[in-house]
């Protein structure tokens, strides 16, 4: 019958298909797996890496190699430059700073000596230069003229200036009292009587002594006399006017070494201190700069304080060592008479030299008026200021 000769058909048909694809799997399915490990090959990483030779030099190509496909890596060379410390860098330069002492180097001077030796001065940024003056009426005036930038002087002499208009302004203190008095030599040395010393013979070095202290000792009826005998000027040479004659009252003489140059002499001295006569307790040395530099200069001089602040404490916490130091630095000041003195000076220095003391200067601008020496009394702002308190420099 038809139907079943085609239904036979398909079988054998069906039967020849099933029979190849079971006989040909085997070989499809290893042509499968050799096709997936080429197409796995097609992301492998296996290249050569190049560097540019100007990043590199040292570096080779990190090409892979069979024969060392189990071997340790070996590091690659450290660039030189990364072993290379870099330069030192140079330090900021020092701000120079010079400073005209009031008259020779003495003791007085101790705290800057000591701030310079101990390199408190550099500590602080600065380069200090330590100048004597050839007169000591000169440095107030080179430090107007702006010739210098720092000078020292006392308080009364600063009261003074300021009255004539010079732009001088007391940024530190170096002594908190006095080192002048009256020394009365001769037959009156023993006389605590200042009205017997009205008719003496008076010397001074100072502008303070002449204008202060003698105004205070001489009445002005005494003064108006035929025969009234006007103060000298012993130029700082006090002991040398009083051997030749010249003079029988010191009225600004310096009460710790002027009494020991006239005892060889065998001339008696007697000292009279500044407070015993009513003229206020002051400044016995200070450090003046140019009031019209302060503003440009301020910052500066608050270092140069703060420098002179530690020799100050470090000189009272070390009193010999302080002396050795000095006088190693400046054999010209190591003798008898400034090493009996030390410690007497130390008990003067300032620990707050930046500080003002505003009451002290009020009171001396008081006494001035009160005396008929100056018409009207300055403001401290004027006279006297912290450096610590003005602004930074631009």
């Amino acid at each position: 019958m038809p139907h079943l000769t085609i239904r036979r058909q398909a079988r054998l048909l069906f039967a020849g298909a099933f029979c190849l694809l079971f006989f040909s799997w085997p070989a499809l399915a290893a042509e499968g797996e050799a096709g997936s490990d080429q197409d796995a090959g097609a992301v492998s990483l296996e290249s050569e890496v190049m560097l540019p030779p100007e990043l590199w030099p040292d570096a080779a190509p990190l090409a892979r190699d069979e024969s060392t496909a189990g071997a340790e890596p070996q590091a690659a060379p450290v660039p030189s430059a990364t072993l290379a410390l870099p330069p030192p860098l140079d330090p900021p330069p020092l701000t120079e700073v010079t400073v005209m002492l009031d008259w020779y180097l003495s003791p007085q001077h101790a705290m800057l000596l000591i701030a310079q030796a101990r390199e408190l001065f550099k500590a602080q940024g600065l380069a200090v230069e330590l100048l004597s003056p050839a007169d000591p009426t000169i440095p107030l005036k080179l430090l107007v003229a702006e010739e210098v930038d720092l000078a020292l002087t006392r308080q009364p002499i600063l009261h003074l200036q300021a009255h004539q208009g010079e732009p001088l302004t007391r940024v530190g203190t170096l002594i908190e009292t006095p080192l002048n008095a009256v020394i009365v030599t001769g037959s009156v040395a023993e006389t605590d009587d200042v009205a017997l010393l009205a008719g003496r013979d008076y010397g001074f070095s100072t502008r303070e002594g002449e204008t202060i202290v003698a105004e205070r000792l001489i009445p002005q009826s005494l003064r108006q006399t035929d025969g009234f005998k006007a103060p000298v000027n012993v130029h700082f040479d006090a002991a040398a006017a009083v051997v030749r004659g010249d003079a029988n009252v010191i009225a600004d003489g310096y009460f710790a070494s002027l009494p020991q140059q006239l005892a060889p002499e065998g001339i008696e001295s007697h000292v009279i201190r500044f407070e015993e006569i009513d003229i206020p307790r002051h400044d016995g040395v200070i450090v003046v700069a140019n009031s019209q530099t302060l503003g440009r200069h301020g910052a500066t001089w608050a270092r140069f304080m703060s420098a002179v602040e530690q020799a100050s404490h470090w000189m009272i916490e070390n009193p010999e060592a302080s002396w050795t130091l000095v006088a190693e630095q400046h054999p010209i000041l190591d003798n008898a008479i400034n090493e009996a003195n030390w410690e007497s000076l130390l008990r003067r220095l300032s620990l707050s030299p930046a500080a003002v003391n505003t009451r002290r200067y009020q009171a001396f601008e008081t006494y001035l008026q009160k005396r008929g020496l100056i018409e009207e009394a300055l403001p401290v702002s004027r006279l006297a200021v912290d450096p610590h308190t003005l602004g930074a420099e631009p």
